[in-house]
């Protein structure tokens, strides 16, 4: 599979734009994993870091459905991958998590979280809250948020992917 990337367009409307940079960098993590296999997916960055690609893709699982379905839309849903007992269950792999299990997940969400997001526009504050602050937010707050979440973590992708393959790239 080759992941398809597009800047998006530089002439567009706010939300447009916003969309579209929140589509590339979700594209690029998915870049930044293709043609690994499990274990290297699973390979930390440098010990005694947890931090792997696989943890990576596991996290904005999460983020995706923690700010568009329990927050945006105040979905009664748990998060996937961690507890409160366990805050970085995202990057705690084992044998058994695989990309195909973590990217169907991470793309369901996804699916879920522009479903969501359509029912607003980008000043329409939130159903639900933060679930540690209780602060509400609006769409353009949760778009921008998530497009500096995917950016900041495509920068360890970064590093991660050229310690396991040398393969570099923006």
């Amino acid at each position: 599979m080759t992941t398809e990337r597009r800047e998006p367009a530089t002439l567009a409307d706010e939300r447009t734009m916003l969309e579209g940079w929140l589509d590339y960098h979700g594209r690029t993590l998915a870049w930044k994993c293709e043609g690994l296999t499990d274990a290297q997916l699973r390979t930390a960055s440098v010990e005694p870091s947890e931090l792997s690609l696989l943890g990576l893709v596991r996290h904005m699982a999460d983020v995706e459905r923690s700010w568009f379905r329990r927050v945006l839309a105040a979905e009664g849903v748990s998060p996937i991958h961690y507890t409160e007992e366990d805050r970085d269950g995202e990057f705690h792999l084992t044998e058994t998590n695989t990309w195909e299990e973590t990217c169907a997940t991470w793309q369901a969400e996804i699916e879920a979280a522009r479903h969501n997001a359509a029912r607003f526009g980008l000043d329409d504050i939130s159903e639900g809250s933060h679930p540690r602050s209780g602060e509400r937010f609006n769409l353009r707050w949760i778009y921008t948020h998530m497009i500096e979440e995917y950016a900041r973590h495509n920068g360890h992708a970064d590093l991660i992917r050229e310690r396991i393959d040398g393969a570099t790239g923006d």
